[in-house]
């Protein structure tokens, strides 16, 4: 259920394969990188059942859409099989939906043409709800496998509401992923009780260190 995640721009190869030895031993579901390290966590997880994950347009969303579609491809080349891309947070919040579809959409198409699948960060922080919900019409209309909370860069991560609102507009049919301030199993439990059956941390160890055995 965890994406071990370590998106620090201080991050050394070191701590990225310290990281991959941790998603070994625990059996995370991705390890979550820059894409500058997805080669080298998939050498690292390489025989593993953990999954390579990057972010895509991050963390701002403003890249153009091209480029998001282009990195995307190339980072899929690379090895990643989950791309968590940051939609466009200021056309979205000033109406032009059109191009919030158009860009999820294109990210969506490279990675299904290249056997990948794609994560929505919505950046709950900065929408009001009825934004929040349109994205999640948009990131489901696009095809993607999920939406996701947070990138933990914003003024705040995850919240179980906003969780359960997305769980609300996506329904069954698609992943809700939970991700910034996820720090304890208390707030994964939390997380999941809301709807979320994909967690973003950092603290993936100590999460799961805390959990009956």
């Amino acid at each position: 259920m965890i994406d071990h995640t370590l998106l620090g721009p201080e991050a050394t190869r070191e701590d990225i394969r310290k990281v991959c030895a941790e998603a070994r031993q625990y059996g995370f579901a991705s390890v979550c990188v820059n894409p500058y390290w997805v080669s080298t966590v998939a050498a690292e997880l390489a025989g593993s059942a953990s999954k390579v994950c990057t972010v895509i347009g991050f963390p701002l969303g403003a890249a153009t859409t091209h480029n998001k579609a282009a990195e995307a491809e190339e980072a899929v080349r690379a090895g990643a099989r989950e791309i968590d891309m940051v939609l466009n947070t200021g056309e979205l919040r000033g109406g032009n939906h059109g191009a919030v579809q158009a860009d999820i959409e294109a990210v969506v198409e490279a990675a299904h043409l290249n056997g990948a699948i794609v994560k929505v960060i919505l950046e709950t922080a900065l929408l009001n709800d009825e934004q929040k919900t349109a994205a999640c019409r948009f990131a489901k209309l696009a095809g993607a496998e999920f939406v996701k909370t947070s990138t933990g860069f914003a003024s705040r991560g995850a919240t179980a509401e906003d969780v359960a609102l997305m769980r609300r507009e996506v329904g069954a049919e698609m992943g809700v992923k939970a991700s910034g301030g996820i720090r304890t199993l208390e707030d994964l439990e939390k997380m999941v009780g809301a709807g979320a059956n994909r967690i973003g941390a950092s603290s993936s160890v100590k999460i799961v260190e805390a959990a009956p055995r």
